[in-house]
């Protein structure tokens, strides 16, 4: 048998002895500030063989670890990031110790799943050969630079190899913020960070040896930068105009505030705390309105009789209004806006008549407006709860007013539409009523003062005679004889009540054919009426009458008198063209188409006859034909010589009795050679038919 103390011996020598830290992961709640020189934790490393030359190495050169495994702060840290990364080494074992960073509220169990911490921070359990943690570096530092901001390591040792980092900040633009020692592994920053312009950097760090030949990686590298409160809230979407309903219960929402700050929204440099500075005016309360510091609403306060717009010093409000970031505490950077704020009107306010009753005085026959009606409203001129429309609701059965409203003054224009007649009516009463565009409120109603009457009398004038009918209208036949009776005219005075005489004249007789008697207005002809004259257009003669009473001054009526002229066969029949032109050699021996045309009215025209006067001679030289009832048609009856011929052709209309005109039809037989005519010799030769008839008769009372 063994004494107890070698089987103990034993005992201890059978454990087996696991190289590296005997704990791994630690998770730790994050405190307000690590500390300098404070303990963090201790980590317990053993190589089994002595920890002869351990030394341990921590990503975040903020934090070392004391041989004794003793964790702790080389300055006060508010700011250490989610991890830390341990790495200790000795001549016989390395290892690696995780130590989580939980706010206070997270539990350990949920901080795996949150942050995912195998990918997201690029850190996988197994064992790597580059350790690459997170580097977290505040914006705005002021120099001294390069600052180190944080530290790479490479497990296996970095004797014959560098470190070589790249990426954007480092050779690509912006170039050169960061740097590393490619001995040691040592990040720097060069300059001072703006998290509002980059927030976030990701770098690749790889192993190379002396000829620049990848060993190891590349891993990533990521660089937050850590927002500093360093922008002001600011209000970018004014002007800021809201508008609430005067009476609204109070808690109404009038509008919405909203400021914008650049720093982290997930930080408190950006949490926004809202609060009213000034209220102008003050009355009738300093505290109109209210701001929810988080949101930004501003509501109202006072009960709805406060929000009275008619009782109120001014409808506009104007608040200034601060927004603080920090959450609102005291070391918040502050930005300020002005919110306007209208107090909108509501119809509480029905119009009245600023008097009972109005009076007007118009003369009969006059149109326009009489009177204007004047009403107040305390609503809002600008809207249609104070502006007025007027009615006449009794007291117009002829329509002859009509009421309209005055845009800029809100007055009521009583106007005059259809003449008034004196002798029919000198008094007319009216009653009117006013109400606004928009409808009064449920309260309100209309009351008396909302209605006026109007009182309107009529003045008598002296009114010019009335011809009836007018116009006047009469059918004559033309060419009656001169001194016939047309029409007697009769015109009425509507003065009644006057007495008065009327006397006639001619006013307007354009072909000077018209007498009127002055006294009983018979119309007669002073000379022959013509129905084709210039001054009858359509058949019908137009004149004007003046029936002039006696009053003082004497007032004119004026009638018009319309003649309707019916036609008789007055007008010979024309005949066209009345020359004509024939080349000596002609082939085609119809000469010219003559047509007829008469100034009277059917039947007193076509259709007409076309005759040649008689010839004489050995043998007869042309003849007409008949083409239809107004044309017919001169044809040679054979070649004649070079010279000028006057032949007489008579045309009969066929009114009753017939009207007959001879007229002289000029023929030229002219030379035409090559398509030209040339009739210049005829001139010289005047053939006529009634010369050669009177020198055969000469020549044959010469014979006896």
């Amino acid at each position: 048998f063994f004494p107890p103390q070698v089987l103990l011996l034993a005992c201890a020598e059978d454990l087996e002895c696991v190289p590296g830290f005997q704990q791994k992961v630690f998770y730790i709640e994050k405190p307000l500030e690590f500390t300098e020189d404070k303990l963090v934790l201790n980590l317990k490393f053993d190589d089994c063989k002595g920890n002869n030359k351990l030394n341990f190495e921590v990503s975040n050169p903020d934090f070392t670890v004391e041989l004794d495994g003793n964790l702790v702060a080389l300055k006060n840290v508010s700011e250490a990031g989610r991890a830390l990364f341990v790495h200790a080494r000795s001549e016989h074992a390395e290892d690696m110790a995780e130590i989580f960073i939980l706010e206070a509220n997270e539990k350990r169990g949920a901080l795996k799943e949150i942050l995912k911490l195998e990918g997201n921070l690029g850190i996988p359990r197994q064992k790597r050969a580059i350790l690459a943690t997170p580097i977290l570096i505040p914006e705005n530092q002021r120099p001294p630079f390069p600052r180190l901001v944080g530290k790479v390591i490479r497990s296996e040792g970095t004797e014959g190899v560098k470190f070589r980092l790249s990426g954007k900040g480092v050779d690509q633009d912006p170039k050169g913020i960061f740097r590393i020692n490619d001995m040691s592994g040592d990040v720097f920053v060069t300059r001072t960070l703006d998290r509002e312009a980059i927030a976030n950097y990701e770098l690749e760090v790889e192993v190379v040896d002396t000829n620049g030949k990848t060993i190891d990686g590349p891993v990533r590298l990521d660089i937050s930068v850590i927002d500093q409160n360093d922008n002001r809230p600011m209000f970018k979407e004014g002007p800021y105009v809201g508008h609430v309903m005067e009476g609204s219960a109070t808690g109404t929402t009038v509008m919405r505030m909203a400021a914008f700050d650049a720093d982290d929204a997930s930080t408190d440099n950006a949490l926004l705390r809202y609060n009213i500075l000034k209220q102008t005016p003050t009355k009738p309360s300093p505290n109109m309105f209210y701001i929810d510091p988080e949101k930004g609403d501003i509501v109202t306060v006072v009960s709805p009789a406060l929000l009275d717009r008619e009782t109120m010093e001014s409808p506009k409000y104007e608040l200034v209004i601060e927004a603080k970031d920090m959450g609102g505490m005291d070391v918040g950077l502050t930005g300020t806006a002005t919110a306007t704020i209208l107090i909108d009107d509501k119809n509480d306010h029905a119009p009245e008549f600023t008097k009972k009753e109005f009076q007007a005085t118009v003369k009969e026959g006059v149109t326009g407006v009489i009177v204007n009606l004047t009403v107040g409203d305390r609503d809002d001129p600008a809207t249609g709860a104070w502006r007025a429309v007027y009615s006449i609701i009794n007291g117009n059965p002829g329509q002859s007013f009509e009421i309209h409203t005055n845009p800029q003054t809100n007055e009521g224009m009583l106007s005059v539409v259809k003449p008034l007649d004196y002798e029919i009516s000198a008094f007319h009463t009216l009653l009117i009523k006013v109400e606004n565009e928009d409808p009064l409120i449920p309260d309100i109603a209309y009351g008396p003062s909302s209605t006026a009457t109007v009182q309107i009398t009529v003045e008598d004038v002296n009114e010019g005679p009335v011809f009836h009918p007018n116009p006047m209208t009469v059918t004559k036949q033309e060419n009656i004889p001169v001194g016939s009776v047309v029409l007697t005219v009769n015109a009425t005075d509507p003065d009644t009540l006057q007495h008065q005489t009327i006397r006639y004249s001619v006013y307007k007789d354009p072909a000077g054919w018209l007498e009127i008697n002055p006294t009983n207005g018979t119309v007669g002809t002073t000379a022959v009426l013509d129905r084709e004259s210039p001054f009858v257009q359509n058949n019908v003669y137009t004149a004007l009458f003046l029936a002039i009473d006696s009053g003082n001054p004497p007032a004119t009526g004026t009638g018009t008198l319309h003649i309707t002229l019916e036609d008789v066969n007055d007008n010979v029949p024309s005949l066209y063209p009345t020359l004509a032109k024939v080349c000596d050699d002609a082939k085609d021996l119809r000469v010219v188409v003559l047509g007829a045309s008469d100034k009277d009215l059917h039947p007193n025209t076509d259709p007409f006859k076309f005759e040649l006067s008689k010839q004489s001679g050995p043998e007869k030289l042309w003849r007409i034909n008949r083409l239809n009832n107004t044309h017919a048609q001169v044809i040679l009856l054979q070649n004649l010589k070079k010279a000028n011929y006057n032949i007489p052709i008579s045309v009969t209309d066929s009114g009753k009795p017939p009207l007959t005109n001879t007229t002289e039809l000029r023929l030229q037989v002219c030379t035409c050679k090559k398509s030209k005519m040339d009739c210049s010799a005829t001139d010289a030769l005047h053939i006529s038919l009634t010369l050669i008839l009177l020198s055969l008769l000469s020549l044959f009372c010469k014979s006896f």
